[in-house]
C-alpha cells in the first residue's frame, strides 16, 4: 500500500509502546510466561515462553489492532475500519472494532484456514474474499476503501500496530528480567519490530533474533542485503508468516534486530508437536517457528536465558500437519 521509505518521525518510539500499554490495558490480556523443564533439558537452556496463544482472538495481533482502533478519533472511528489479513489480524481487528462499537471489513485470501475465516466473521466483520496473493489483497482493500471510506489498519506496516505489539516485550521483560536472548517469528514484521524496539530500549544487553520459514524468507534476505526484498510465491506451513516484511517494520528491524535465521517446515512441525505434547498447550505453526530454530540448531542457546514468543493458537483442527 505504501512504497516510500518512512522518515524517522513516522516510526514508533518507546513512548508509543508505553502509551499503547496504557491504552489497551483494559482490553488485552496480560498473557502468562510458562516454562518446561523437559524442553530446558532438551536444549540446555532456560526457556521462557510468552503465551500470546492465550491472548484475546487467539494471537498477539489483538494488541496492535486494539491500540490502532482505540487511537482513532471519533470522526475516523465512525467510518469504521478495514484491513487485509490471512486471519489473525482480521479477527483481532474485528474484535477490537466490536469493543469500540464500530464496523469492520476484512479482505481475506480464499485459501485462509476455515478456523480463521470463522473467527473473523464470528467477531462481526464483513469479509471480502480475494486471490491468495499479497497484490490481490492490497488491490481488494483499495477497492473496499474507495467504496466505503473506512479507515485502514494495516496488519503490520502501521506505527500504531507496531507499538501495540511491542507491549508483548514490556510484559516479558517485567516478568523475566535478565534475558540473554528474545526470539520471535517474523512475517510482515509487526511483532518483531515492536518487540525489538521495546527489548532494546528496556534491556539493551538482551539479544534479539527473528526466525522465519525458509519458504518465505524475504525478511532474512532483506536483512542480509540491507534492501527490502519482497516475497516471490512464498510457501510454508506457517500460513501467518507468508507476507513480505513492511516498510516501517524493516526500518526498525535494521536498527534493533541482531539477526534473522530461517528454518524448514519439518522443523516447524516438530517444534509445534513438541509444544503440544510436552507443554500441553495449543499453538499454530507460525508460533512454533522460534522453537524450530532450536530444533534445527540454527541458534546456540546452551546455558542462556531465552524468551520466546508463542505468537498464536488459531489452528484448523481438521488440517493438522501430522
Amino acid at each position: 500500500m505504501e512504497d516510500q521509505e518512512p522518515g524517522q518521525a513516522e516510526l514508533p518510539s518507546m513512548g508509543d509502546v508505553l502509551a499503547a500499554a496504557e491504552r489497551i490495558g483494559g482490553h488485552a490480556i496480560r498473557t502468562p510466561v510458562i516454562t518446561s523443564s523437559t524442553l530446558d533439558a532438551m536444549f540446555g537452556a532456560r526457556l521462557f515462553f510468552k503465551c500470546e496463544n492465550f491472548q484475546k482472538a487467539g494471537a498477539f495481533k489483538f494488541r496492535g489492532a486494539c491500540n490502532a482502533v482505540f487511537s482513532l478519533s471519533e470522526d475516523d472511528a465512525r467510518r469504521g475500519v478495514a484491513t487485509h489479513s490471512s486471519g489473525n489480524h482480521g479477527a483481532a481487528l474485528a474484535l477490537a472494532a466490536r469493543l469500540r462499537g464500530i464496523p469492520c471489513r476484512v479482505v481475506m485470501p480464499r485459501n485462509a484456514p476455515d478456523v480463521k475465516k470463522a473467527a473473523v466473521s464470528g467477531y462481526g466483520a464483513n469479509i471480502d474474499f480475494c486471490a491468495p496473493t499479497l497484490a490481490a489483497r492490497e488491490e481488494m482493500l483499495e477497492d473496499v476503501v474507495a467504496r466505503t471510506n473506512v479507515a485502514v489498519v494495516h496488519p503490520y506496516d502501521d506505527s500504531r500496530v507496531i507499538a501495540g505489539q511491542g507491549t508483548v516485550a514490556l510484559e516479558l521483560i517485567d516478568d523475566v528480567p535478565n534475558l540473554d536472548l528474545v526470539l520471535t517469528p517474523i512475517g510482515g514484521g509487526g511483532l518483531t519490530a515492536g518487540v525489538a524496539l521495546a527489548v532494546k530500549s528496556r534491556s539493551p544487553g538482551t539479544g534479539m533474533v527473528a526466525v522465519e520459514p525458509e519458504g518465505a524468507d524475504d525478511a532474512c534476505r532483506s536483512f542480509r542485503t540491507g534492501e527490502r526484498l519482497p516475497s516471490v510465491s512464498p510457501k510454508t506451513i506457517a500460513d501467518g508468516l507468508l507476507t513480505s516484511v513492511g516498510v516501517r517494520n524493516f526500518a526498525l528491524i535494521q536498527r534493533w534486530v541482531d539477526d534473522i535465521v530461517t528454518v524448514d517446515d519439518p522443523a516447524i512441525i516438530r517444534a509445534m508437536r513438541l509444544v503440544w505434547e510436552r507443554m500441553k498447550i495449543l499453538v499454530e505453526p507460525s508460533a512454533a517457528v522460534p522453537l524450530a530454530a532450536l530444533v534445527q540448531n540454527r541458534i546456540d542457546v546452551r546455558g542462556r536465558r531465552v524468551g520466546m514468543v508463542l505468537s498464536g493458537g488459531n489452528v484448523d483442527l481438521d488440517r493438522l500437519p501430522w
